[in-house]
């Protein structure tokens, strides 16, 4: 007898499968008919009910069919001290202060410091942009920096993707009367450094309208000051009779920043990078249209690819080389000098994903001998700081937990002190499961004595540690954050939003949903369930890929593919178990564009046996 998917209580990965909203069962030739547990009594379509099943009213379905700023871009007063960053930075510019933009050595770094560099070249000002080396300086503004930049002749320090909770930093450089804007997003404390201002929706004490934008990427928090200056200048008569700037050119960075920071795309973010997108495909920016074009996408990006091609190009300047890399792409107005540096760039992601996998083993293994915990905190020497991140994510996706990874060397920043080369210190970056808030927990443990340094947000964080204080940590996060890991766990189950026989996948479907899009964390994209099927063939691919195809009852076959599934338990029960057995297979619909016409392919999540 034929399981159905809503009896589907344990899968291959072990979860149970549900319904996202109403029941969506569509045959081979229909892909528009709904099912029995539809409401298309009241006339939805297929992507007014994707909307609908993700928590939008229907009232507001028009608006978040096609996102658009207009509609949901705020007022940038409503922030705190927005206003009085934009003042300062608009008198900034018409005194022809010299400027600096120092960045954090991530994309989202990266794009908020190249947003402010290129804004200000739109009012004819030229601005410096500093990027910290992250082995030397580590993450967040570093007080010896800012007071530099000052002597060096900066009248204005914008710091963006960090500062929230630079205190000692932010104190030095008042001290040395250099004048410094917060751009950032990451938690705050109770208490605030010292600064002009400090832009950050996750402030404690902001208004509910404003904190209501807490998902923001700092690559939008500095989109809205470049709004908020704009419309200063303006008032000053600072453009004359000439026009403002066209600050919609800039959505380019602030669609990969906000991917790629993997911030929520719900509201603001969602419009942001759907317009961002759209400007990325005119090629204006030459630096992004050089990675476009080394990373061999041969089309304009889609939002994946700002997180799987892109976005891990820029980020390898900052794990494992120059990491300035990124924002003078961004920046640069030379093609010759983006292609250079986009071909840089590409080199450098193949060497990272080289040290990747050395630190992925070893953390397997570090894993392996600590068995099941509540949060997986797994140390060892030698782990490169600038992948630990990565691999964090990786053990996070497979074991279902949140998941930290502390790499420990040589304190680089005193090596050149006598005495002092054989210091060791941990640098550590966790990845969390939704339900889970790391970032808050990670404040909690600096605030107890646990941590030198650390800060982050729900999703993720980092932190500076003593390698004598790794095992306390774990204590300390095991205690802290076990209730919620346990609820969180206890509610994960795999939320389908349509059911096809294999002949409903085609490229029409996929270009339809698509349309609900762009899809990411806290705006998921569709996953489709497609059978009952059989495998005629599955076979290992790549490094730890599982191939297949799969064909059903209505005579149609597809192609299917598991990414690195080889090892875990869905790969071995798709790759050994098949024989004789029907499936449900759960995922994406993908378009595969290698050969001579489009096809539809299910990129695979997980797998059910339906018999």
């Amino acid at each position: 007898m034929i399981k159905s998917i809503s009896t589907i209580d344990q899968s291959l990965s072990g979860l149970a499968w549900r319904w996202r909203g109403g029941n969506m069962d569509f045959g081979t030739d229909d892909i528009g008919g709904h099912g029995a547990g539809s409401a298309s009594a009241a006339g939805d379509d297929l992507i007014d009910q994707l909307l609908l099943s993700r928590g939008i009213d229907r009232a507001d379905l028009d608006r978040q069919r096609r996102p658009t700023l207009r509609e949901f871009l705020p007022d940038p007063s409503i922030f705190r001290d927005m206003d009085t960053a934009a003042a300062r930075l608009a008198s900034a510019i018409c005194a022809g202060e010299a400027i600096a933009v120092y960045g954090d050595y991530d994309v989202d770094g990266a794009t908020s410091a190249a947003l402010l560099i290129r804004f200000l070249r739109m009012c004819g000002h030229d601005a410096r942009a500093y990027i910290p080396d992250r082995l030397l300086e580590g993450y967040g503004p570093s007080g010896a920096a800012l007071v530099r930049l000052g002597a060096e002749g900066a009248q204005l320090v914008i710091t963006v993707d960090c500062g929230a909770m630079a205190h000692e930093a932010l104190a030095m450089a008042a001290a040395a009367g250099v004048a410094v804007i917060v751009v950032d997003h990451h938690k705050c404390g109770a208490e605030l450094p010292v600064a002009v201002a400090l832009v950050n929706p996750n402030r404690l004490d902001e208004s509910d309208a404003a904190a209501a934008h807490g998902h923001l990427a700092a690559v939008g928090m500095a989109f809205l000051l470049a709004v908020a200056t704009a419309r200063d200048l303006r008032t000053r008569g600072f453009f004359g009779t000439g026009s403002p700037p066209d600050l919609m050119g800039l959505l380019d960075l602030v669609a990969l920043g906000t991917v790629a920071d993997v911030a929520q795309l719900r509201g603001l973010n969602r419009a942001l990078v759907a317009q961002g997108l759209k400007v990325m495909a005119r090629r204006d920016n030459v630096g992004l249209a050089a990675l476009i074009d080394a990373s061999r996408l041969g089309r304009s990006p889609g939002c994946s690819d700002l997180g799987f091609a892109l976005g891990p190009r820029i980020n390898a300047a900052g794990r494992i080389g120059d990491s300035s890399l990124g924002v003078r792409l961004l920046t640069t107005l030379d093609g010759d000098e983006a292609a250079t540096i986009a071909a840089q760039l590409s080199l450098l992601n193949d060497e990272r994903r080289g040290i990747e996998q050395v630190v992925q083993e070893a953390a397997e293994a570090e894993l392996a001998r600590k068995g099941d915990c509540t949060v997986n905190v797994l140390a060892g020497p030698g782990w490169h700081p600038g992948v630990i991140g990565i691999v964090a994510g990786r053990i996070k996706e497979k074991t279902g937990r949140p998941t930290l990874i502390i790499g420990i060397n040589p304190d680089e920043a005193l090596a050149d002190q006598p005495g002092n080369d054989t210091r060791l210190v941990g640098k550590g970056s966790g990845r969390s499961i939704v339900g889970v808030d790391l970032g808050a927990a990670v404040i909690a443990a600096r605030d107890a004595g646990l941590l030198v340094a650390g800060g982050g947000h729900a999703m993720a964080c980092g932190l500076t540690i003593d390698p004598d204080r790794i095992d306390a940590l774990r204590d300390f996060l095991q205690e802290r954050l076990a209730r919620d890991v346990a609820r969180a766990r206890a509610t994960q189950t795999l939320l389908i939003d349509l059911s096809l026989a294999p002949g409903g996948l085609t490229p029409d479907l996929v270009t339809t949903l698509e349309a609900a899009g762009p899809f990411g964390i806290g705006w998921p994209g569709p996953r489709v369930a497609i059978g009952p099927v059989r495998l005629v063939k599955c076979e290992p691919v790549g490094t730890d890929h599982v191939r297949m195809v799969a064909t059903g009852n209505d005579g149609r076959s597809f192609k299917a593919i598991a990414f690195r599934a080889a090892p875990t338990a869905l790969g071995q029960a798709l790759l050994h178990g098949h024989r004789g057995r029907h499936f449900w297979l759960a995922g994406r619909a993908r378009i595969d564009d290698w050969g001579k016409r489009p096809a539809a392919e299910l990129h695979v999540d997980d797998a059910a046996f339906a018999d």
